[in-house]
């Protein structure tokens, strides 16, 4: 039993620790000021207003949801499943957002740094 319950704890420890040791050297080695965190996220808002991609993804997903509710549920099924596609289309643009400032935020600090190494000394 104890020899059990060591052989969980060591493996649960390798498990967990490479996943862990990454993230804190990329938070580390990618750290970006705020600045260029606001001029990202205000560039990815003012791209997405322009091309109404928050309200494309919401009422998609609500529509999808309406539709498998529906055939599950009748009308009451159909509120109910648009509720939730809606919900759920919601948080998926979140996190499609997050993702492009992330992006952005990367691509301009490679430019930055590769402007900074091209420039004549």
């Amino acid at each position: 039993m104890k020899l059990r319950f060591v052989s969980s704890a060591a493996l649960g420890t390798m498990l967990f620790l490479p996943a862990s040791l990454p993230a804190q050297d990329y938070a580390v080695l990618h750290q970006v000021s705020q600045s260029a965190h606001d001029r990202a996220e205000r560039e990815q808002t003012a791209k997405d207003h322009r091309k109404h991609t928050g309200a494309k993804i919401v009422g998609g997903s609500a529509a999808g949801g309406a539709v498998v509710g529906g055939l599950a549920g009748g009308g009451k099924g159909a509120v109910i499943g648009g509720a939730v596609g809606a919900g759920g289309g919601a948080i998926a643009n979140k996190v499609r957002k997050d993702k492009a400032v992330k992006k952005r935020e990367q691509s301009e600090s490679y430019h930055s740094h590769s402007e900074h190494r091209d420039a004549p000394r």
